[in-house]
C-alpha cells in the first residue's frame, strides 16, 4: 500500500512538472523565441527542478536558485556563459511563467569568471579563397549571402523566395534572433545566382506539387490563417535540400531548407581544401562582415542595424577587432636591434 501511494505520489508530481515544462515552451513560441533557446531553456529548467529532488519551482526561490548556479561552476565546472545561460533559463521560468518576479532579489551566486574573447576574422583574400573551395551549388551560395549580407547562419538557410526583392535590391530578414525585421542590400554579385536559383527552385517545386507535396513550414500561426499558402512558391525555402523528407513536427513529407549540420560538413571540407589555419565557422564569416565594414570607414551604428543587435556594446566588439588588426599598433621590440 505504500509503495502504491508513493508511485501514485511520483507519477503525479511528475505530470505536474511536464505540465509546468508544457507552459515554458508554449510561453517561449507566444514570445517568438528560437526553437534552440527553447530547447536550451527547458533543458536547464529540467535541470533545476531535478537538482532539487523534483521540488515545484513554486516552492523554491532566490537562495535554491542561486545553490544551483553554484553548484554548476564548483561542481560540473561550466563556463560562464554556460552559467549566464541557465541562469537566463531561471529568470524566464519565474518572470515570464512563474509569474514571480525576481529582479529585485539581487542573485548572488558564485558566478565563473567570464572570458573576454576576440572573434576570429579572415582578411578578404583568406574569405575569397573558402569560398572559391565550394562548388557552384547551393552551399556556396549560402557562404556568400552569409558574408555579403552578415547573416547568422539560420537566418540565411530560412530565407524565402518572397524575402528576396529584386526591385529594390533589397533582403528582407524577418523576426531574426532581436524579434526586429531589417532590410539589407543585395550584393550585386549575388542576384544573377539568386534569379537562376529561383528559376530552379520554381520547377522543382511544380514537379514536388505534381508528385502530391510542395508544401513548406510557414512561421508561426499563418498555418491556420492562411491554410493553403504553405504551397505557394513565394513561400519556399530560397536553399531547400535535395530530396524531400518527413517533417518531425507534423509528418508531413515537405522540402526543408539545407539543414545546418550538412552546410557546416560543406563548409568544414571547404576550410580544409582552403589550407587556412583558423577555428572557421559559419559565423566567422558574420564577424569579418562587420570587420571589414568598420574598416571600410562604415559607422558603427549602420553595422549595429545591418547585423540586427539590440545593443551597441555587443556590436562595438568589432572597434576592438580593428583596432588590434591595425597595422599601426603592430610592432615588436624585437624588430629594433
Amino acid at each position: 500500500m505504500c509503495t502504491d501511494a508513493l508511485i501514485y505520489a511520483n507519477n503525479k508530481e511528475h505530470v505536474h512538472i511536464m505540465k509546468l515544462l508544457d507552459r515554458v515552451r508554449t510561453k517561449i513560441k507566444f514570445k517568438h523565441y528560437s526553437p534552440n533557446t527553447e530547447n536550451t531553456y527547458v533543458y536547464w529548467i529540467k535541470k533545476y527542478i531535478l537538482f532539487h529532488n523534483k521540488i515545484h519551482p513554486e516552492k523554491l526561490g532566490k537562495q535554491e536558485i542561486e545553490q544551483f548556479l553554484t553548484h554548476l561552476v564548483t561542481h560540473r565546472h561550466v563556463s560562464a556563459a554556460t552559467q549566464n545561460q541557465a541562469f537566463n533559463a531561471l529568470m524566464f521560468l519565474y518572470n515570464q511563467v512563474l509569474e514571480l518576479p525576481l529582479v529585485d532579489q539581487n542573485i548572488n551566486a558564485l558566478r565563473a569568471k567570464q572570458r573576454v574573447h576576440l572573434p576570429t576574422v579572415l582578411s578578404t583574400e583568406e574569405v575569397k579563397h573558402i569560398i572559391e573551395q565550394f562548388s557552384d551549388n547551393h552551399y556556396k551560395a549560402i557562404i556568400q549571402t552569409i558574408y555579403g549580407c552578415g547573416l547568422r547562419l539560420s537566418e540565411a538557410l530560412r530565407l524565402r523566395i518572397k524575402d528576396i526583392d529584386f526591385g529594390y535590391n533589397r533582403m528582407i530578414i524577418w523576426d531574426s534572433k532581436s524579434l526586429n525585421d531589417r532590410s539589407l542590400p543585395l550584393p550585386q554579385k549575388l542576384i544573377k545566382t539568386y534569379k537562376e536559383m529561383i528559376c530552379k527552385n520554381k520547377l522543382q517545386h511544380q514537379l514536388d506539387l505534381d508528385d502530391g507535396f510542395g508544401t513548406v513550414e510557414m512561421p508561426n500561426a499563418l498555418a491556420r490563417k492562411y491554410p493553403s499558402a504553405d504551397k505557394e512558391f513565394k513561400w519556399q525555402y530560397l536553399f531547400p535540400m535535395a530530396k524531400v523528407s518527413k517533417d518531425p513536427k507534423s509528418g508531413t513529407i515537405r522540402r526543408h531548407h539545407v539543414l545546418e549540420s550538412t552546410f557546416s560538413r560543406n563548409l568544414k571540407k571547404a576550410v580544409l581544401k582552403s589550407k587556412i589555419n583558423k577555428k572557421v565557422t559559419a559565423h566567422t564569416f558574420r564577424h569579418s562582415y562587420a570587420t571589414h565594414l568598420l574598416q571600410a570607414g562604415i559607422d558603427i551604428r549602420t553595422i549595429q542595424e545591418l547585423l540586427g543587435h539590440k545593443r551597441l556594446e555587443t556590436t562595438m566588439i568589432y572597434t576592438h577587432v580593428v583596432k588590434e588588426l591595425s597595422q599601426q599598433n603592430r610592432f615588436s621590440p624585437l624588430d629594433y636591434l
